[in-house]
């Protein structure tokens, strides 16, 4: 038996790239750290919504995983937000260990150096 389809009044508000991909943001929810960004077609996002755990589309892998079913590290699915333009989600979640693959709480742990640039 077939699953059943993203709901097609969120599925209308999606602008997917050439593969059908949006971009999830993923954010812990009680403190707003950002934990990393992965990408979701319809059906990723169907599951998501649906089964309380994160789901992406791996574009490498050519396949569906669910975040820290191999790791441990799991993402509780606490809320989801599409943005002003529909080509993009915020993913709150509770996140189990680490988010990052380099064992890292979060993907964004390098600063770079920016200029300060002009202030008022």
């Amino acid at each position: 038996m077939r699953p059943p389809a993203l709901d097609p009044t969120i599925a209308s508000r999606l602008k997917r790239d050439d593969h059908g991909l949006v971009a999830a943001v993923v954010q812990q929810h009680d403190t707003g750290e950002v934990l990393m960004v992965g990408w979701m077609d319809d059906e990723a996002l169907r599951r998501t919504l649906t089964e309380g755990r994160v789901t992406f589309w791996s574009r490498s892998r050519r396949e569906y995983w669910r975040k820290g079913d191999a790791s441990g590290h799991a993402q509780h699915v606490k809320g989801v937000a599409i943005d002003c333009d529909g080509d993009a989600l915020l993913v709150r979640v509770d996140q189990v260990g680490a988010a990052c693959h380099t064992g890292q709480r979060t993907c964004f742990h390098t600063d770079l150096p920016a200029a300060e640039g002009n202030r008022p």
